[in-house]
This record gives structure tokens, sequence and C-alpha cells, in this order.
């Protein structure tokens, strides 16, 4: 076989199938370019989801005639001025994206070069078909380039057959472009259809020299609706010259996928793995596993500690030391989480409020029913303990005791979640505060105060143990029963004491003593369930949650257990000071917030 050279058009087409994969990779090479062009303003225009026609406006340095003609040759660039790839600090720099996208498309360019003189001398426009190539004409035009791509991938019929509908290439495009809007709110964007306008978002005024992370915070909820701000909570951390700034969204705020995550690195929109591991471990503690939270994460990194050159699109990276980055997030996304305290998102009373309205249904906060199953997802990191009212709740209230009253009304002020009114339905605590009402599940409140002593305790040298004054013997199948006791040691540390008995049993003899009363055939099967599914590899303690959130949530006040008064008010007391007592382990809310003025809303009064 006779080794050849492939022609120039084909090899075009080659790393135009890399770098384009859809409209939407065009787009987002050609707003690249516009922004490190310096560009203030940016606007895209799309036809037919972008196939038929892409048009990018910008107001920034231009090009003269000889960079025009340069600008649609294969590796051409302006953004290596040293030839140093170790020092990037632009978002192109490879100088393919226009003659990958002229390969397998009609393309048209027409600039004018900041400070070009006359009417048309200065503006010109260049045109080239599937790689062909013509002489740049004038033109008139203002400062700045105009980008038209027609009739993408006509070079290439086959690409064709791969793009969705018209809708959902829109919709990809849509995002590329909010996406880079997030990083650089000193820009106008607009993105449209040809008959509507689907993004437009306004410069942020004065941000280079004023807080550019409140300017992002604006940007990024005009993108992601109102609700995120109140919502969300600010990142700022640094360490040995890696700087992390944004916002994260409330657990109780959280989505059923991860598309309202962006994660950026020196201004550059990433899909890395490492990133997204790091936030879903930082969350872990606080959302089911089916639940992903809503944050946008800005990491500055020096230039010489990252490599941005792994892939055509430019859309991974690779850092010198992942374990610093990933150390980084985590702690930063938990110190944030622990500073809101006993905080929920202010959607959870919405969406009740939403709910109980006439005709409208059944509220939808995104998180497993009651009785649903919910697997624990929490990796180890001891948190900040709860600084007061470290007692358990005493739970031998006589059947007769009192469920109001215990506090008078005008305590109810001092306190964030008010003085405790009621039990209804021996589940729902309802408390009256000095503007509106909080309304508490008390398993799941109480579920998570349980694990944050437990975590406190190990984090002080070990959980207490309680010896059982009859030690129960839990019958197993033989493989389960191995399983646990392969583990005994490590149970041992979390205060759960079990042997073998026998060939398909085990026996307990010592189990926490924050547990209380408890049942323990029902905590040893769970415990092997989760043991199960952890697998052989991982110890307990690198996965000390998972075990823990299940000794909880058997420990915990339950539904339809009735409390008196004071263990009400001191289940309230126990949640305002103990980090994270706004959601349960598996991050449904722990309570409920209505507003009087809401209230008042619901029965006409306003």
């Amino acid at each position: 076989m006779t080794i050849r050279l492939l022609p120039e058009t084909l090899v075009n087409r080659i790393a135009a199938g890399e770098l384009v994969e859809r409209p939407s990779s065009a787009v987002k090479e050609l707003v690249e370019n516009a922004i490190d062009a310096g560009a203030t303003r940016i606007d895209v225009v799309l036809g037919d989801g972008g196939q038929s026609l892409i048009a990018v406006s910008d107001d920034g340095m231009g090009m003269t005639r000889e960079e025009l003609s340069l600008a649609v040759e294969r590796h051409a660039t302006s953004k290596l001025p040293g030839d140093d790839l170790d020092a990037i600090r632009t978002l192109g720099f490879r100088g393919e994206a226009l003659p990958s996208i002229a390969a397998v498309s009609r393309l048209a360019i027409t600039s004018r070069a900041r400070g070009a003189a006359g009417d048309q001398a200065g503006a010109w426009r260049i045109e080239v078909e599937g790689g062909a190539k013509r002489a740049p004409v004038p033109a008139a035009h203002e400062t700045g380039t105009r980008v038209e791509v027609r009739d993408l991938f006509f070079a290439t019929p086959a690409r064709l057959k791969f793009l969705k509908a018209a809708r959902t290439e829109l919709g990809h495009a849509q995002d590329a472009v909010e996406r880079l809007a997030m990083a650089h709110p000193h820009i106008a964007f607009s993105v449209s259809d040809g008959s509507r306008m689907l993004v437009k978002l306004a410069a942020a005024p004065g941000v280079l020299g004023g807080d550019l992370l409140e300017a992002r915070l604006a940007r990024v909820a005009a993108i992601l609706g109102r609700d995120f701000a109140p919502n969300a909570l600010p990142i700022r951390a640094e360490r040995h010259g890696f700087v992390l700034t944004g916002h994260a969204g409330l657990p109780t705020y959280s989505r059923a996928n991860a598309l309202q995550q962006f994660l950026f690195v020196n201004g550059r929109p990433v899909r890395d793995k490492l990133l997204h591991g790091a936030v879903r471990g930082a969350y872990a503690e606080f959302l089911a596993g089916d639940r992903h939270a809503v944050l946008a994460l800005f990491l500055d990194v020096p230039l010489d500690e990252v490599d941005v050159n792994v892939h055509p699109a430019k859309t991974e990276v690779r850092f010198r030391d992942a374990a610093l980055v990933r150390g980084l997030i985590v702690g930063a996304l938990r110190h944030a989480l622990a500073t809101a305290g006993h905080r929920a998102s202010t959607t959870v009373a919405a969406a009740t409020l939403d709910a109980v309205r006439p005709g409208a249904p059944a509220p939808s906060f995104g998180w497993p029913g009651r009785g649903a199953a919910v697997p624990n997802r929490i990796p180890p990191g001891l948190a900040e303990a709860a600084r007061h009212y470290q007692a358990p709740l005493s739970l031998a209230a006589s059947p007769g005791a009192p469920t109001a009253g215990a506090e008078p009304a005008e305590t109810a002020p001092d306190h964030p979640l008010g003085a405790a009114r009621a039990q209804l339905h021996e589940t729902y605590i309802v408390a009256q505060t000095a503007d509106g009402i909080v309304i508490v599940d008390q398993h799941a409140a109480h579920e998570r105060l349980v694990f944050e002593r437990m975590k406190q305790a190990l984090a002080n040298g070990g959980i207490k143990r309680q010896a059982l004054l009859i030690p129960e013997v839990v019958e197993l199948d033989e493989r389960t029963a191995e399983r646990l006791a392969g583990r005994a040691a490590e149970f041992a540390e979390l205060g759960l004491v079990l042997e073998r008995f026998g060939p398909g049993a085990v026996v307990v003899r010592e189990v926490p003593a924050l547990l209380g009363e408890t049942d323990v055939q029902g905590l040893v099967r769970d415990l092997a369930d989760e043991l199960a599914e952890l697998g052989e590899a991982l110890g307990l303690k690198e996965r000390l949650a998972e075990v823990c959130g299940t000794l909880a949530c058997h420990s915990s006040v339950r539904a339809g257990r009735r409390l008196n008064a004071e263990e009400m008010n001191a289940l309230l007391r126990q949640m305002e000071a103990t980090p994270h007592s706004g959601q349960c382990n598996h991050g449904r809310p722990t309570y409920v917030e209505l507003k009087l003025a809401d209230i008042e809303r619901l029965f006409g009064r306003r």
C-alpha cells in the first residue's frame, strides 16, 4: 500500500470533523473569537438551529485585508504572540476554527479594523466555499467583524444525518453562548432565531474595575432565573495561587440532572470529570444520589499549572496538581454549606404556596416521596458540630402530654425557627415565628441532628457504645453474615459491636449510645445492604457517612411519635444551632417557612 499525502481539502474536512460536531460547536468557536477580539457586544443569529445560517457580529478590534486572508488558513492565529503553549491567555489559540468551519460550509467574513479610515476602504469581505478561498474584496461595515456560516455540512452530507431537530440544535447553541456569557458579564450578548429574541443580556457597567463576583451572580441569575440569587451561597477560596469564586445553590435548591452546573477555568467553560466529581463529593452529604447541585464556579489557575491543549474543542483541561484543585473545590463548598446553618431554599415555601392554591397540582419539590428508597451518598468529612443543646431529646413523653403552649408568644421572635405551638398528626411540628409560621418534619430534622452528632463524636475520638442487656441475634444468609463479620473491627469504631454466631447469623453485643432504643434487627439488615452496595474494596471509614446515615435514620424521632412541648422546642433550638439542618441526610427539606404576608395572600387579605 503506497503512502501519500492527503489533499488539503480532505485534511480540512477531517479537522472540521474533530472540531465542529454540530452547529453549537461553530457558534462556540466564533463567539470565543469575538471575545478574544475585545468585543463589548456580541450578537448571534441562527437559522434552522444553525444549519442554514450562523451569523456572529461583534464590535471588537476587527481585521485588515491581509489578516482577513490569513484568518481562513490553517494554524494561523493572533493569539500566541510568544509561541508559548504554557502561557495561553485567550480562549482560542489553535488557528483551526475558521478554516475547519469553512471546509464544510459557505463562509463569509466581513471585517473592519479599529481605526481604519473611510466608509468602505477600511472594511473587507472574504468568502470561502467548501474550503475554496476567494480573494478579499472591499465592503461596507462598521468597526468589528461579522461572520456568516451558511449551509453547514453541505460539503459533508453524512454529518447532516447525525444532526437533531432544529429546535434541539438551537438549544445547544443557546447553551454554548450562555456559558460564555456567564464568565464575561462585561460583554452584552444576544441570540436570535431571526424572528424572536432568545437571549438578551446587557453588559454590567464598570465590571472590570468593580465586583466581578456580584456581576457574575447577576449574569448567572439572568440566565438561570430569579430564584437562583436568593438561594445561592457565595464562594471565595484561595490556595497556592489557585483562586475559586462563584455561587453554589443550597442543597434544597437542587435538580434532577447536572445541566445547571457551570464550571470555568480561567474564563473558559469546561466539562471536566475532575471538577464535576469534586462538586458531587462536596454535596454528597446533603443530596440523594439522583439529585444535583445548581452552581457556577470560576477557577483561576496559574497558566503553567493547567493544560488547555487536551482536546480540539478545548472543553477539557488537565491540571498539574489535580488533588489540590479537588481539595480546593470540596473545601470551599463544604465551608459555604456549613455557614448556611439551618437555611433552606426559598423555593420550598414557594412550591408549597403554589400547591395549596385552588386547582393547583400536588407540590413537586423534586425529592423522593415518603417511603421511597433513598440511597445515602455521604463521603467522609467531619463537619462543624452543633454549639448548643447537645443532649438527646427525651422521648419518654406520656400519651397525655401537652403538645402546645410551651413558650409564651413573645419569645417567638427570639428564635429563627420560632416557638412550638402544636404537633400535627404526630409527625409535623408547627412553630410561630415573628412574621409567620414554620412547619417541621420531626423525623427528617432529628435524623440530621443525630447524624451531625455522630460526625462530631467520631472527630473527637470515637462514638460511645452501650452494651445490650441481652445480646441480639440477627439471622442472615451465609454470605451476608460473613460480609458483616469481616468488617466487625470497622463497625466497632462506629459504635456497633457484632460477631459471627453460627453459619448464618451475627450477634450484636453493643450499639452506639446515641441510638438509644432502636430496632437492632432492622439496623443490621440495612447496614448489610449498604455494605453490599459499597463493595469490598472500600473501607467503612472511607465511606463513613453511608453507615452513619443509616445509623442516624434508625435512631431518629419517628413519624407517629408524640412529642411534648419541651421536646418540640428542644428540637427547634438544636436545628438552629446545627449546621446543615435545613435538609435531611437525603437532601429533602426538614422544614417549610411561610411568611404572614404569604398566608394573608392565600386568604385574599392582600
